[in-house]
């Protein structure tokens, strides 16, 4: 077995690597990394993903659902860090995954791929408590410099962590972006990375988030037609189904973080894409063993405060950005349209809109 099947091996167990390890590991990414487009070619048939948010344990259930890779092929459209307790583990497997199988997964920034927003969010804080410096924090956000800002499949289905940008009209002018670079507080890249879709809107609107806009169907309908693609595929919102059509199946949301939190009690999804780009949605709830069982060992004896929409979780005198569930409940759904479904989740009843947060 090589070091990296070893590696892989390893956090699949959510056992971190070595510093030096990390280091190594990011070094390849970064050779692989720096090869791919701005606007990545994904062939069919591919699963995507949408944000992780560090449940890595919610994530190895898509995996068994999904399939391994490389047996499956994957795009995941960012957001792999913040809010969960294990963004180290989670990032570092996907990374893994990226240097061992580099063409049967694509890997895309997110608004949260970010030195700015991860220090604020959880990734940070989670290196220097498992690590002890922040040198972990550096390599994984020099690599977040290097990944890919969309992707392409088969030359009809646009993918994006956002969305769409006033500055952006053909996929050729997302080509040329420097992306290797900290988002940037505005312009095209910034808007990829942190624009919403939204139904009052028609034409470009503010957003509520501070960065990136809100845009209407029509922008939507000429975009697709300008580029003469099907549709555009994101992530970037909780949707509480898993995922959501807009605008006359002109894009469409993909939430991959079930009971995103530890408390919203959403379903998530995967989307599937057969070789002539047939789509079917698997839902993913959370299961009885979920990660109520599985915190960090220095988060037990825990109390939790709610100011708003923030949740301190405070504990042996550590007191980290991440929200957590409260309240348990017991439910089976059906979600109309899906053609696979996983049962046998817990939902929990209540949780503020979060949507609109970073």
């Amino acid at each position: 077995m090589s070091d990296l099947d070893r590696q892989i091996e390893q956090l699949k167990k959510c056992e971190p690597l070595k510093e030096s390890e990390v280091k190594a590991l990011c070094l390849k990414a970064m050779e692989i990394l720096v090869e791919e487009s701005n606007v990545q070619r994904v062939d069919a048939p591919v699963t995507i993903c949408g944000d992780i948010h560090g449940q890595f344990y919610d994530m190895k259930e898509l995996f068994k659902v999904g399939g391994d890779c490389p047996k499956t092929n994957y795009l995941f459209l960012g957001d792999f860090v913040d809010r969960g307790f294990y963004s180290v583990e989670t990032f570092l497997l996907l990374l893994a995954l990226k240097v061992r199988y580099p063409d049967r997964i694509t890997l895309i920034r997110g608004n949260h791929e970010s030195r700015q927003i991860t220090q604020v969010y959880g990734f940070y804080d989670e290196c220097l408590r498992k690590y002890g410096s922040v040198n972990v924090w550096r390599y994984c956000t020099d690599i977040f410099d290097y990944l890919s800002l969309s992707a392409l499949i088969e030359n009809k289905i646009f993918s994006v962590h956002g969305g769409l940008s006033p500055a952006i009209s053909t996929l050729d002018q997302i080509r040329t972006i420097d992306r290797k670079q900290e988002v940037p507080h505005d312009g095209a890249m910034c808007d990829l990375l942190w624009s919403d879709p939204e139904d009052i809107v028609d034409g470009w609107g503010l957003s509520p988030r501070g960065a990136g806009f809100l845009f209407g169907g029509s922008v939507v309908s000429s975009f697709n037609h300008a580029n003469n693609i099907d549709y555009i595929c994101r992530a970037h919102q909780l949707v509480m189904e898993g995922y959501k059509w807009m605008f006359n199946n002109q894009i469409v949301t993909v939430w991959s973080a079930p009971n995103y939190c530890y408390r919203c009690g959403n379903v998530a999804a995967i989307l599937e894409l057969d070789e002539i780009l047939i789509s079917s949605f698997v839902s993913l709830m959370l299961r009885h063993r979920n990660q109520e069982a599985r915190l960090p060992r220095n988060l037990h004896q825990t109390t939790f405060y709610e100011i708003g929409k923030a949740f301190l979780l405070v504990s042996k005198g550590l007191i980290h950005g991440q929200p957590i569930q409260t309240a348990q409940g017991g439910c089976r759904m059906v979600l109309p349209g899906t053609q696979k479904f996983m049962g046998g989740g817990r939902l929990v009843i209540g949780c503020s809109n979060d949507q609109q947060e970073l």
